[in-house]
């Protein structure tokens, strides 16, 4: 009597993962709202508020990554106005944002990228390529990935 398997019959599982779309960039957001630096923190807090967003890169005429504003950057300023009784200041974004953004590649896997927001501590990433803004990618997206690869082996 021969030992019966309980498993039974398996698909041959292709080795191959190049036709799933496992990359940021087959999950960024490529149709950004973008700020310039000339712009007031009241246009921004208008913008956030009007798109439903919570930041967005600030970028220069040449469509080059300067820096990211938030809503925390925002609130910020309103305190600080509060606080000094001052005006909320209507010069540019400049002193407001974030010059220092960390860009992530739109080659990196779905996966690592969610690894990267655990260590960052950041709600969104851009992609930049040849030194242009071409996408970001946020937690949401991530998610979204991450529902859209269910089932599948995560490899």
């Amino acid at each position: 009597m021969g030992i019966k398997s309980f498993q039974g019959s398996r698909r041959e599982q292709s080795q191959s993962t190049d036709d799933t779309p496992i990359q940021v960039k087959d999950y960024m957001t490529t149709n950004l709202i973008t700020f310039k630096i000339e712009q007031s923190i009241e246009e921004v807090i208008e913008i956030l508020i009007k798109n439903r967003i919570s930041g967005g890169p600030v970028v220069n005429e040449n469509n080059e990554l300067i820096g990211i504003i938030s809503e925390g950057d925002c609130i910020k300023q309103i305190s600080e106005s509060r606080y000094y009784n001052m005006p909320m200041d209507s010069h540019s974004l400049e002193k407001h944002m974030v010059k220092n953004v960390e860009t992530i590649s739109g080659n990196m896997n779905i996966f690592d990228a969610a690894n990267k927001f655990l260590e960052a501590k950041r709600r969104r990433f851009p992609i930049v390529e040849n030194g242009k803004l071409i996408g970001q990618i946020s937690q949401k997206d991530i998610l979204k990935a991450a529902l859209q690869l269910k089932g599948q082996n995560w490899k």
